[in-house]
């Protein structure tokens, strides 16, 4: 009896990562993830997934992670994680691994990008993803990357519950339209990446079938959960001022602060055409942020 092989996921104990495992299980993937030596894996084990103990900075350790897969998605990104080796992990770390997927042959190579990433050389980590993809084309790695809007489950937490304070607090102007997505959506396009009909070193915008402000998105989760949800809009002088002066310390501050500043440009907004022929319909804002707000809401009451 031949054993289909197994789809690697880097970035299995995080969030986004974690959802990719159970969308790939659901449609009866074998699952390796790549977990580092001092992490608990035993969530990951007890669902059946094959565990390869390895670093993002260790090349032969991936090249042994590799070794045997059909495909690769990868959902890591130290600028999310943080920490010392933050911008080791999305240059030199995201490197290795289109160089390890090079010496191993893999199939197919899904890289979670980031929408507008080939335009924002202000923007690190936005443009770390954008070099990332070059290596993989340069290396002639068959690989395809998706390039989401901003996570609306990170962006509308930064300030807590949003219906339990009734507020969001945003970085940005409250009126500007952009593009956003919700994980659990971009976790199943990841997961149908693997086998989808798209040419290698397709870029793939994903988002919602139109851009909405920040503005929107309070009235639409505010019109779900039945209360009314205001926006605090921090003034774009004032987070460029944060940037400036604690971005000297703090590299990650002057990171978001030039990020906030690509928001307002108005020109973070995803065309969806070629996500809808590969992974059907997009979302609508109103079902996504109905979904998203009755997901708080539940939380709200375990």
């Amino acid at each position: 009896m031949t054993t289909a092989l197994p789809v690697l996921v880097v970035g299995a104990t995080g969030s986004l990562g974690g959802k990719v495992v159970d969308e790939l299980l659901k449609r009866g993937k074998n699952v390796r993830s790549l977990v580092r030596p001092t992490t608990d894996a035993s969530r990951l084990e007890s669902r059946g997934v094959e565990i390869a103990r390895g670093d993002m900075l260790d090349l032969d350790s991936l090249v042994t992670a590799m070794h045997g897969a059909d495909a690769v998605i990868t959902t890591a990104a130290g600028y999310t994680r943080g920490g010392k080796k933050a911008q080791d992990i999305d240059t030199v770390g995201n490197a290795n691994l289109a160089e390890a997927a090079h010496r191993t042959g893999i199939r197919r190579f899904v890289l979670t990008s980031i929408l507008t990433s080939d335009q924002t050389p202000q923007v690190p980590h936005f443009w770390h993803k954008k070099i990332a993809e070059d290596k993989l084309e340069q290396l002639g790695v068959p690989f395809v990357a998706l390039r989401p809007g901003a996570f609306l489950d990170q962006v509308a937490t930064m300030a807590g519950n949003p219906i339990d304070k009734r507020r969001l607090v945003w970085m940005a102007k409250a009126a500007v339209p952009l593009t956003f997505v919700h994980t659990s959506d971009l976790a199943a396009y990841l997961a149908a990446a693997v086998d989808a009909e798209a040419e290698a070193g397709e870029r793939i915008d994903i988002g919602w079938d139109r851009p909405v402000s920040m503005r929107e998105v309070a009235d639409l989760m505010g019109s779900q959960a039945g209360e009314k949800i205001k926006v605090w809009a921090v003034p774009s002088v004032v987070v460029r001022a944060a940037g400036a002066v604690v971005g000297r310390f703090n590299p990650v501050v002057k990171d978001m602060a030039a990020m906030f500043g690509w928001f307002d440009t108005g020109r973070y907004i995803a065309d969806p055409r070629r996500q809808q022929q590969l992974f059907g319909p997009a979302p609508t804002a109103e079902d996504a942020l109905a979904r998203y707000t009755d997901e708080l809401g539940t939380a709200r009451h375990r």
